[in-house]
């Protein structure tokens, strides 16, 4: 079985439209005992998935108690992110538990990175602009 996701079309300052691959996943609030969907960016250049903070406040996740912080840098600079290594999600019928960083602000979209997710799928993008997901 596969799943397969449109790319989003995006009005770009730079370009006309940019196209971006995107997933529908679902996060697992213990606290709350709910799944939220949350449209994320496919992001394979992401070592982990990266969410902005609000979304730890939603999930009833404590970033001081639940979580450790630490600095990580990429091409935005410098940034504080507080990281649950163990966070359940699922995309379709399939379920992970993985490593999730909160940032310390609220303008960066949801990212999808490798460690414990993409890394254990089959993940194609497609030249039709669609992004597929499977399991060998």
């Amino acid at each position: 079985m596969a799943l397969i996701f449109p790319f989003e079309k995006r009005p770009s300052s730079i370009f006309k439209d940019v196209f971006r691959p995107v997933a529908q996943v679902f996060l697992y609030s213990e606290a709350k005992k709910i799944w939220y969907e949350i449209w994320m960016i496919v992001d394979t250049g992401a070592d982990y998935t990266l969410l902005p903070k609000h979304l730890a406040d939603r999930l009833g996740i404590d970033l001081n108690k639940e979580c450790r912080l630490f600095k990580t840098s990429g091409i935005g600079g410098e940034e504080k992110v507080y990281l649950k290594k163990n966070l359940k999600v699922k995309i379709g019928n399939w379920k992970r538990i993985v490593p999730v960083g909160f940032l310390n602000k609220e303008n960066i979209p949801p990212l999808l990175g490798r460690q414990g997710f993409l890394e254990t799928f089959e993940v194609l993008f497609s030249s039709n602009h669609t992004v597929n997901f499977s399991v060998k």
